[in-house]
């Protein structure tokens, strides 16, 4: 008996004629990568939602408190579900520096991030604030790369080069007219360089433990982190509306945003390289401009697509080297 493996694509007829043909037995070939893209488009999808969401409730409610409360929710659920699941993968035991580096390194800027980013959500739109992030992955290049004088040097420079066209094309604005806010930009350009700082943290403690242990610890460590800030926050603004829609977006984001959203990227993170799940994140600000657009009536701007064709090719090209990489070809066994 012989096995002969098809390409999915491959006519049913012909299936039927080597049905027939004795001695041969016909298996038809699965396509694994395209239920992990179709999954990862559907966490951008929920991710454009969370942010939209959170730029509702922080109209009403204040950004701090708004963070730590999720944050100390998803952390605690997704650690739950790492205890006594298997949907995550197996969790591992934290040592007492392990865990000072989860306070002090992880928690400690996972904390510092949501503040800029909630409050720059406060100030200035939805899009604006997710394409600002849409450019961490170039900040992330700058760090690691020094300048050289060789080609890829030349292509990574030259990729940061047009990342930071688009975040000026954003921020220019800012500075000359009054309509926009100045503060919002500002705090969002902060949050994407924190938000990089905070990714090779991860990888930092990504050698220590599994990527789902790094996000649940870190979360609800920054969550506690911010207590006394949140405590202030309601101090200065005791009066804090609280409705059932409410209630309903926020525990979307712990949900949706957090822990199913996450539950795909990190299974994604089991089957891609981490630099090509990456490439994913320049649908966010797409994603959050559509909920944005439809939900919050913002409008979508002239000047938000140039910014985002900016900071899409610059981060295109600054992993260009991923995108031309040729396949690997497996023997026949």
């Amino acid at each position: 008996m012989f096995t002969l493996i098809l390409p999915h694509s491959t006519p049913s007829r012909i299936f039927e004629t080597l049905r027939r043909h004795e001695g041969f037995h016909t298996v038809r070939r699965s396509n694994p990568n395209f239920a992990i893209a179709a999954s990862l488009a559907f966490a951008i999808f929920l991710w454009g939602g969370n942010n939209t969401g959170t730029k509702w409730l922080v109209q009403s409610w204040p950004p701090v408190v708004t963070g730590s409360t999720r944050f100390i929710c998803a952390g605690l659920l997704l650690a739950g579900l790492l205890r006594w699941t298997n949907l995550f993968g197996p969790s591992a035991p934290i040592t007492a520096d392990t865990r000072r580096r989860l306070w002090l390194r992880g928690g400690l800027t996972l904390a510092a991030y949501i503040v800029c980013f909630n409050w720059a959500l406060r100030f200035t739109s939805a899009s604006h604030v997710a394409l600002y992030l849409g450019a961490s992955p170039v900040w992330a290049l700058l760090w690691e790369e020094r300048p050289a004088k060789s080609l890829r040097s030349l292509r990574l420079y030259g990729a940061a080069a047009l990342a930071l066209a688009g975040v000026i094309t954003l921020f220019w604005p800012a500075l000359h007219n009054a309509k926009t806010s100045l503060p919002g930009e500002a705090l969002g350009l902060i949050g994407s360089v924190l938000w990089t700082v905070y990714g090779r943290e991860s990888r930092a403690l990504g050698n220590l433990l599994p990527g789902a242990d790094v996000a649940a610890q870190t979360m609800w460590r920054a969550g506690i982190l911010l207590i006394p800030l949140a405590v202030v926050e309601t101090i200065m603004s005791p009066v804090m509306p609280c409705t059932m829609a409410m209630l309903g977006v926020q525990l979307y984001c712990v949900v949706a945003g957090g822990v199913v959203a996450f539950g795909i990227w990190t299974n994604s993170l089991r089957h891609w390289p981490a630099s090509r799940v990456l490439l994913f994140n320049n649908l966010i600000p797409l994603s959050t401009m559509t909920w944005a657009h439809f939900c919050l009536g913002e409008p979508v701007t002239q000047t938000f697509w140039i910014a985002m064709s900016l900071i899409v090719a610059g981060v295109i090209l600054g992993q260009s080297d991923l995108l031309l990489r040729p396949k690997r070809i497996c023997p026949p066994e």
